[in-house]
């Protein structure tokens, strides 16, 4: 399977034995990656970040640029199957912000809506209980700021403990949908999880779950 690799010097401090650092760009050549493969367990961090299409700032593309009037509010977000049928979402609306050690083993760092933060938006999938992880589906939704992911110039980096962080970025047209589906891990057993590159974008989280068959009941939130 081909991949799409921008390389890191490979003597990086603390690296595993014949892990190779280098950053995984899944596209839509390469749309998938194996974790097991790329040394990858413990603790995924998945981070969503953005800019607003401002003047450059320092800290480069990935710096998050939000202001007091006219900032972008995206969030991130996960639909969650657990092994024995449970299922649900972890998302800041209706404040469903998830465990990491409980049950769905999947957390969301608190929202962040002022603009101060430049980490872009994190969530934590707890690769120890692999076991009890059926599937998780990343997505991402518009909350407030612009009219269409086009404007938002996306990205979200999923880096485990160890081994490769893998990048998806957002950059399909998007038609002006406001949510977008953008990474699917599948359990293969033997705790491995396969990351696949979605971005498909939809107009709402009842659509989201149609096209996933996950199966929730939705009703209006607000955070």
């Amino acid at each position: 399977m081909a991949i799409d690799y921008s390389k890191r010097p490979s003597d990086t401090p603390g690296a595993a034995p014949g892990v190779s650092l280098s950053k995984v760009t899944l596209t839509k050549s390469a749309p998938s990656v194996s974790l097991s493969k790329q040394g990858g367990g413990g603790r995924l961090h998945v981070n969503l970040n953005w800019n607003t299409g401002s003047a450059p700032q320092k800290g480069g593309f990935l710096k998050r640029v939000l202001g007091a009037n006219g900032g972008i509010d995206l969030d991130l977000a996960a639909m969650f199957e657990l092994a024995n049928g449970q299922s649900g979402v972890v998302q800041a609306l209706g404040n469903s912000f998830g465990s990491f050690d409980a049950p769905p083993f999947v957390v969301l760092d608190a929202d962040d809506r002022t603009g101060s933060a430049v980490g872009g938006e994190n969530l934590y999938v707890n690769l120890a209980q692999a076991a009890n992880i059926r599937r998780v589906l990343i997505f991402a939704f518009i909350y407030e700021g612009v009219a269409s992911f086009d404007q938002a110039d996306a990205v979200v980096t999923l880096t485990p403990a160890q081994g490769a962080p893998i990048e998806v970025r957002l950059d399909e047209k998007a038609g002006g949908s406001r949510m977008c589906a953008i990474a699917l891990l599948t359990n293969n057993g033997a705790g491995d999880f396969t990351v696949s590159r979605e971005v498909k974008y939809v107009g709402g989280h009842r659509q989201l779950d149609a096209l996933y068959n996950w199966g929730l009941n939705w009703t209006p939130g607000r955070k």
